[in-house]
């Protein structure tokens, strides 16, 4: 019960706040760059640069974390 009555107060408080707000009209911006795409394409992908810093076991094997979020 006491619970309703609080939310009672906040929202006569909040109606009565938004009473307050101004009308006003809308805003519309206008952007030139609408629907701008790119072109599709991929840079070239060079394995020796990406391995390099990698952790590799004795049998060249990558070490890799285990994600926190897997069981």
């Amino acid at each position: 019960m006491k619970i309703e009555k609080e939310a009672e107060k906040i929202l006569e408080k909040f109606s009565k706040a938004l009473e307050n707000i101004p009308e006003l009209e809308e805003t519309h911006y206008m952007v030139d760059n609408v629907n701008l795409t790119r072109p599709d394409g991929g840079e070239d992908k060079n394995p020796d640069k990406i391995l390099r810093n990698a952790h590799t076991d004795e049998d060249g094997n990558l070490i890799v974390e285990k994600g926190k979020w897997v069981r």
